[in-house]
């Protein structure tokens, strides 16, 4: 991609603006990624405005894919921090913190994908059994809706496994042909 710099060129430097536009980012983000170490402090002119090298739109864009893929701003900063630590690796060498962390992701994204499912199923069983009031349909006994299953679900991972309340939930419809309310 060919960048219009300030010095007419394709590979001088751009303002922020330029780094904006060409990355699809404002320029508060620029500043927050600055701050968050994420992009380096970008050289200044004599009046103050920020000049960035034309390398920091590649980085940004980057930076936006990983985050689209499910990486955290963190999770991208040990990325590029891994990367940098590794350019006098032999060429054809894989590099294994971004496969690590690229299957970490994977399992992450396939185990949300699973439970999205299983909430799909349950929604869909709530419009089949006509269900149109949660008040009302959650004081039925025959209700689809895993109103108890999932607080009891909820309290059983909680004691087992902090912070993993929505994992393994199960659900059980009781009766998805009988109108709920």
């Amino acid at each position: 991609m060919t960048v219009p710099t300030t010095d007419g060129g394709g590979g001088g430097w751009l303002r922020s603006g330029q780094v904006a536009a060409a990355a699809g980012v404002n320029r508060q983000t620029l500043r927050y990624y600055e701050r968050r170490g994420l992009l380096r402090e970008p050289e200044r002119t004599p009046g103050g405005h920020r000049l960035y090298p034309a390398e920091a739109v590649t980085l940004l864009q980057v930076i936006k894919t990983a985050q689209r893929l499910g990486f955290t701003l963190e999770e991208v900063a040990g990325l590029l921090e891994a990367g940098t630590h590794r350019h006098g690796r032999r060429r054809g060498r894989p590099d294994a913190g971004l496969r690590e962390s690229a299957r970490a992701k994977l399992t992450e994204v396939e185990a949300k994908i699973t439970d999205l499912r299983v909430i799909a199923g349950t929604l869909r069983q709530a419009l089949e059994a006509g269900c149109d009031d949660l008040v009302a349909c959650a004081a039925e006994e025959g209700c689809p809706l895993p109103f108890a299953d999932l607080a009891g679900a909820d309290t059983e991972a909680d004691a087992a496994e902090p912070g993993n309340g929505e994992k393994g939930i199960e659900v059980t419809v009781r009766c998805a042909d009988t109108a709920c309310g």
